[in-house]
């Protein structure tokens, strides 16, 4: 759920979106979840998307839009993680949104892609598969909430891995037998995307 209102800036109607603000609320507009859930919070990211620029960096706000890959095997059985160095729980590639990337779902891939050291990943859709608001720990030392976007993605199962310096270990687990110290609730969610992409 959300951890507060967004804040309130200038109307939307009053200002000039850049590309990635309106091509952002281009393709959340256009997706109707299949969970009521992420229908409810879709109306959230849409008023955050809305804000402008600021809504998609790190700085200057705490809490801002951040882009995840849930990277499976062909059959969507399997699921490849990483175990995250500040967090210390094994969860999706991804993070922040970057001024070179020119779109959301361009982001989740780039991060995921740099995470996992794969080279051969083929995006599923452009519209997203998961929206998920999610308070930070101290460790986090600015960012106090991130507003996750979440995209999914195929990979070889034989393909090579390389572990980044942000993750500890990256490794395939099956869908239905997570890691224990997973992220809170990533159960949950991935239940949701899975859900999602069946509908698809």
């Amino acid at each position: 759920m959300p951890t507060g209102s967004t804040p309130a800036t200038t109307p939307a109607s009053a200002r000039t979106l850049s590309p990635i603000a309106a091509g952002f609320l281009e393709d959340l507009r256009g997706w109707t979840p299949v969970s009521t859930a992420q229908r409810r919070l879709q109306q959230d990211y849409v008023d955050l998307g809305a804000q402008g620029d600021e809504a998609f960096r790190r700085r200057p706000r705490p809490e801002h839009l951040t882009a995840s890959c849930f990277i499976f095997d062909d059959t969507l059985t399997q699921v490849l993680l990483c175990f995250h160095g500040k967090g210390r729980f094994w969860v999706q590639l991804g993070g922040h949104i970057e001024d070179a990337d020119d779109s959301v779902p361009e982001a989740a891939f780039r991060e995921a892609a740099e995470e996992s050291g794969l080279t051969t990943l083929r995006p599923l859709r452009r519209t997203p598969v998961d929206l998920n608001v999610h308070p930070l720990g101290s460790g986090f030392s600015h960012c106090t909430a991130h507003w996750d976007v979440g995209y999914a993605a195929i990979a070889p199962r034989d393909a090579r891995i390389v572990v980044s310096e942000e993750s500890e270990d990256v490794a395939w687990w099956p869908v239905d037998r997570l890691p224990t110290d997973a992220a809170d609730e990533f159960d949950v969610r991935l239940h949701t995307v899975l859900t999602e992409l069946g509908a698809s």
